[in-house]
């Protein structure tokens, strides 16, 4: 197969001017403002004016026709991460002159301990910690509890001793995770052969037995078209992407998609107060070849709809991508996520989620297993299914 890449990028400045420090109140300059999640708008503690930041989609014209991209596109949240930059943000607060240090690996924000303002981090620097948009969380935290309250309580009965033990629903934390939303305009190209069945008959083939035989004609089959992916959805954190079950069970988090990125507003740290982020750490070159093969694996399906008449099957022998434009824009999407590391046989670990999507509840996790309870009940059931089956062939008899 080939993926055919483009020359770029072209870029869109979502930073719209962003600088570090206070972000006031525009009503009463308060700097103690958060996200309240029923309204989805930005509320300040102290005089309870409400506003929210412009949708992404509006704000940069990334509802522009896909087919119309050419080469790559991308928001400046989004440009390659520089080495070396620091993880470690220091600048003075701007109400009382004090020199605030910011750790992006885990927070975006941090109280001055001298005048109490809340200072953020907006600029966009070559760290990836500040992406272009943010989704805000809606869905509150005592319903993602409840999920996965649920969620457990199913699978109870098989759950490992110690782990039920230990659950605690409410340790559930909200947390940014970092992704990369990817518009997609290609050209892709199939070609191999079909078989369609003329004509089904039965024969014999010895005393008392018969078989079915099919006759079929075998066709060369080819299929060129344009397709247009919208808001393809990618990871953009190292640990996130790794995908070894034997370490992690990150395919959760995969399952509890998609998320309604439509909706995603301008970036304002803001939305982040109360909730941890994570910072991306892969650019948009690591993710070109998975956005392609996704790609390809759209078009294939979306295909199915050409080849009705290969009622036999179709082996594509080749399968060629040509992507002709991308738009990419840097992503923090809201995760409830419980988290539970199994300790295993020969000091191995497992680290086991539970997560909830932050804007549909669509929850999805892993429950560490008890292993003597599930090989007793497995050998009860086959002990049962062969009497079962014994016990029907003598009537039968």
């Amino acid at each position: 197969m080939v993926y055919e890449q483009h020359d770029g990028p072209t870029v869109i400045d979502t930073a719209a001017g962003s600088g570090d420090g206070i972000r006031k109140c525009p009503s009463c300059g308060s700097s103690d403002i958060q996200l309240d999640i029923p309204s989805g708008m930005l509320v300040c503690h102290f005089c309870r004016h409400a506003w929210s930041t412009p949708l992404a989609t509006e704000a940069f014209h990334l509802d522009t026709p896909i087919g119309d991209l050419r080469g790559r596109v991308i928001g400046s949240g989004s440009q390659n991460i520089v080495p070396g930059t620091d993880q470690v943000v220091s600048f003075k607060c701007a109400a009382c002159g004090a020199e605030i240090s910011i750790d992006t690996n885990h927070a975006m924000q941090a109280r001055c301990p001298w005048c109490r303002n809340t200072l953020s981090i907006n600029e966009q620097m070559p760290n990836g910690a500040v992406p272009d948009v943010v989704l805000p969380f809606s869905l509150p935290k005592d319903a993602a509890v409840e999920r996965i309250g649920a969620f457990v309580k199913k699978r109870r009965f098989f759950a490992n001793r110690r782990f039920i033990r230990e659950f605690s629903p409410e340790n559930v934390l909200g947390v940014y995770l970092p992704y990369m939303i990817v518009d997609v305009n290609a050209n892709l190209t199939f070609e191999g052969e079909g078989e369609h069945t003329t004509r089904t008959y039965t024969v014999s083939v010895g005393k008392d037995e018969t078989e079915r035989r099919f006759d079929y004609d075998v066709y060369r089959v080819g299929r060129r078209f344009s397709l247009h992916v919208d808001d393809l959805t990618l990871e953009s954190a190292s640990d996130k992407r790794d995908q070894d079950a034997s370490r992690n069970t990150n395919n959760i988090i995969n399952s509890i998609m998609p998320f309604d990125t439509k909706n995603a507003v301008v970036y304002d740290a803001n939305y982040l107060a109360g909730f941890s982020s994570q910072r991306r750490d892969v650019d948009v070159d690591a993710l070109y070849e998975p956005a392609a093969m996704q790609t390809e694996d759209i078009g294939r399906y979306r295909s199915l709809d050409t080849i009705s008449f290969y009622d036999r099957g179709v082996r594509w022998d080749r399968r060629d991508v040509e992507i002709m434009g991308e738009r990419w824009i840097a992503a923090y999407l809201p995760v409830w996520l419980y988290s539970y590391q199994e300790e295993k046989s020969g000091g191995r670990k497992l680290l086991h989620y539970i997560a909830v999507n932050g804007r549909t509840g669509e929850t999805m996790g892993s429950v560490p297993l008890n292993m003597t309870r599930l090989w007793v009940f497995t050998g009860i059931a086959e002990v049962l299914g062969v009497i079962a089956a014994g016990l029907s062939a003598l009537i039968l008899w």
